[in-house]
């Protein structure tokens, strides 16, 4: 039977694979969970190939693992304002501190972040001085982070009063959503979230003792 640290070694080499594999499919800033909702840590996927479209906010503290590739995250209103990452880095984000990634190769990356976190927000800057443009913060209760990414960006796209800096002027300009699978992974997680309604429903009912049936004697 093999012993602790040899089930470690296999699971971790298990995750690797399943990784790699799910990278190949992946897009820029997915944030695709990849574990079970039961466990106590997620771990969302992305593979970005571009800067971040948004500075994002986290409720909680997170952090950023790189599997591949090379950058730099860039951040808001903290003691440290960039921090460059290579291939096996983990990069600390304190919680509510807007942050975005900006590789410059293609990377291959994981966020660890706490399932019991119930608020997420995304925010945009002012390209030539750096003022807040706008910020939102939503309930991941009511809305999925994929859905309300694309919702946001749209409507951030929409309204150029949203665009436009209080401070000097300068208009901030359209997001190009065409690269984005939000869309796509929002509808996928909820398809996989009814498949397991329903798979807990079928369990449920095959637990249920089987009624019992008359025990009155039958006439002759």
């Amino acid at each position: 039977m093999p012993d602790a640290a040899t089930g470690g070694a296999d699971m971790a080499r298990n995750l690797n694979v399943m990784t790699f594999a799910s990278a190949a499919a992946a897009g820029p800033y997915d944030e695709r969970p990849m574990l079970p909702d039961t466990l106590d840590l997620q771990l969302h996927l992305s593979k970005n190939d571009r800067r971040q479209p948004f500075f994002l906010i986290c409720q909680h503290d997170t952090v950023l693992f790189a599997l591949s590739g090379a950058g730099h995250v860039e951040y808001k209103d903290a003691s440290v304002l960039r921090h460059a990452y290579e291939v096996g880095d983990h990069l600390y984000v304190p919680a509510g501190v807007p942050h975005r990634v900006v590789p410059s190769a293609e990377t291959i990356q994981y966020r660890y972040k706490l399932p019991e976190s119930e608020l997420e927000g995304v925010a945009w800057y002012c390209e030539q001085c750096g003022h807040e443009l706008y910020r939102e913060i939503w309930e991941i209760a009511a809305e999925i982070p994929q859905a309300a990414y694309l919702r946001i960006s749209r409507g951030f796209n929409a309204d150029e009063s949203r665009r436009t800096c209080k401070s000097c002027g300068a208009v901030h300009p359209s997001i190009d959503l065409a690269p984005y699978r939000w869309a796509q992974i929002t509808a996928e997680l909820h398809a996989e979230a009814d498949e397991s309604v329903r798979s807990s429903a079928i369990a449920a009912s095959s637990t249920q003792p089987a009624r019992v049936g008359s025990t009155h004697p039958s006439k002759p």
